[in-house]
């Protein structure tokens, strides 16, 4: 059974709509949840005047009634309030480190708006609309996933999440930056993003996602596309402004020995074998380990600039300062919550191709079953 996602809609058209496919049927959806996950990719210290016209809310449209998700396809749309695509004027002085002339050159145009309105992370809304009902799937399942900000313009603001990711939760959404770290951290991270606003300038961080109650034996190492870790990487990746991805130890490892890296693998109860630690970020060979997936990603700062750089008119040549348009100082305390939902995303999506299942019941007995079976290895081995 595989787990589809397709997203239409421009950043101001009427609407942005998901077709998500997969979901079996008896999971439970909540409207408030997913609201909720909306919600909080709105809020955060930096972001702009937009946030400030939307109020994003999910509508639900097909493949759910009465609160669970009926196993059909599920479509669900997410308004904008914004919606003036049909009077916006063309773009022709494309935006240094944005799609605009990228884009453009693969249309093969010399107005970029149809571009820009498709490219730009607006779109993320819905993604985290479907995210949250892939969520909805896993905590079902005892997954729990969290996105939390680790890094702000290089300032460190990370935190540990604990084992409890539902208390976790509590603690990011209460802060402005979507952060676990201490005060005086994220004091002077609100102050560089204060300061990089005033100067009419970007700036980027880090996010880490961490999902506990992973089963082990999702993913594969027979195929590129089989590992978990790729399709993580590629999920965050295909994420605006993205610029990065590492689990576990990630970059850090390359400077360390092999010895300082690999977790040891020693006798556990019941004789299954467990690992000293989880440097490997719950994913060893493309597959999951059954510790806890750590995955962290880059955002570079956004291209968009109040004090534009250099660029070139599209129709003639010459130089212009690039387009100036509103937009967030930092968008990093969004992309917790973005990059959250992706990887829900992809873990469901592990999860539906190795147990199936067309009903959630049928996906806990698989997964029970395939428990068990990796406890009679382990006796029969010991």
């Amino acid at each position: 059974m595989e787990l589809l996602l397709e997203t239409a809609g421009e950043s101001h058209g009427p609407r942005l709509t998901a077709i998500l496919c997969g979901i079996p049927a008896g999971t439970p959806v909540s409207v408030e949840a997913v609201d909720a996950r909306l919600s909080a990719r709105q809020r955060g210290f930096g972001r702009g005047a937009r946030q400030q016209i939307e109020h994003d809310r999910v509508r639900f449209t097909a493949g759910v009634r009465d609160g669970r998700a009926t196993g059909n396809p599920i479509a669900l749309d997410v308004d904008n309030r914004d919606r003036t695509y049909a009077d916006l004027p063309p773009i022709h002085a494309p935006r240094p480190g944005h799609a605009d002339l990228a884009g453009a050159v693969n249309r093969g145009i010399a107005d970029a708006r149809d571009v820009v309105e498709r490219a730009s992370a607006r779109e993320t809304a819905v993604r985290v609309a479907a995210g949250a009902v892939a969520a909805g799937f896993l905590e079902a399942l005892g997954v729990r996933v969290l996105g939390h900000v680790v890094a702000v313009g290089g300032l460190d603001v990370a935190g540990a999440p604990g084992d409890d990711l539902d208390a976790a939760r509590l603690r990011r959404d209460a802060s402005d930056l979507h952060a676990l770290g201490g005060d005086d951290a994220q004091r002077a991270a609100r102050d560089a993003i204060a300061a990089a606003g005033a100067a009419g300038d970007t700036l980027g961080g880090v996010v880490e996602v961490v999902a506990t109650g992973v089963p082990a034996g999702l993913g594969g190492h027979e195929r590129p596309e089989e590992k978990v870790s790729a399709r993580l990487a590629a999920a965050l990746m295909g994420v605006q402004a993205v610029r990065g991805v590492e689990v576990g130890a990630g970059f850090a490892a390359a400077a360390l020995r092999g010895s300082q890296v690999h977790d040891a693998i020693v006798p556990g109860d019941g004789g299954a074998p467990r690992r000293t630690g989880n440097r490997a970020g719950g994913i060893e060979g493309g597959t999951t380990t059954g510790a806890p997936v750590v995955v962290r990603c880059a955002m570079k700062p956004l291209a968009t600039l109040r004090r534009p750089l250099p660029s070139v008119d599209l129709r003639t040549g010459a130089p212009v300062d690039a387009r100036v348009e509103r937009s967030d100082v930092t968008a990093v305390p969004a992309l917790a919550v973005v990059a959250e939902a992706v990887v829900a995303l992809e873990l469901a999506r592990a999860v539906r191709r190795r147990f199936g299942g067309a009903h959630l019941d049928e996906v806990r007995e698989a997964l029970a079953a395939h428990a068990r079976r990796a406890a009679a290895l382990f006796r029969a081995a010991d």
